[in-house]
């Protein structure tokens, strides 16, 4: 039996979340988001203990693939409920001479090194701000959009691993390699 899967998500009460079938929908104070369950995952909303609502999930058969899923269903839900309340958040720092970012309206330009600006429209669901022109700070209530849209702007440069410049998470330890010996 899962650790995580057998655990109801508890709904907080300013949380409203209705299933109807294998489709969920959470709706907070920052949003609304829904989903769609695997069908080889039974997803239910039921009463708990102290009043409020909780979703409990289990696996329709005990085959292999439902077992698999049935804690990734239940964590994706577990992700919604926190992103409505609270959001997800990722910072990201530039370091290099002259690596700079920029907001020109919904579009993030960055100074990365190369002979073009590099620009990325900012998704629908996600606000960045740029603070001292080497620090972004991404925000949104879906976590997985959150990660991939930073991700995404590290790609343009990871970090190098000779002088450390590049595009990086705040606090990420990048291994220096040591150059070149005469």
């Amino acid at each position: 039996m899962s650790r995580i899967g057998k655990n109801p998500v508890p709904v907080p009460k300013t949380v409203t979340a209705t299933v109807t079938g294998q489709d969920v929908k959470i709706k907070g104070p920052k949003g609304e988001l829904s989903m769609r369950v695997h069908d080889l995952v039974d997803v239910k909303l039921e009463d708990a203990t102290d009043g409020a609502k909780q979703i409990r999930l289990s696996p329709r058969s005990e085959e292999r693939v439902a077992r698999q899923l049935w804690p990734t269903m239940r964590t994706n839900l577990k992700n919604m409920v926190v992103g409505v309340t609270e959001g997800y958040s990722k910072n990201l720092e530039l370091q290099g001479v002259g690596y700079r970012a920029n907001m020109q309206g919904q579009t993030l330009v960055l100074q990365l090194g190369y002979s073009h600006d590099v620009k990325f429209d900012v998704p629908k669901g996600i606000s960045m701000t740029v603070d001292k022109q080497t620090k972004i700070a991404i925000t949104g209530i879906d976590k997985a959009q959150v990660g991939l849209v930073a991700s995404k702007i590290k790609s343009f440069r990871p970090p190098e691993p000779y002088k450390g410049k590049g595009v990086r998470y705040e606090g990420q330890f990048v291994l220096r390699k040591e150059g070149k010996k005469k």
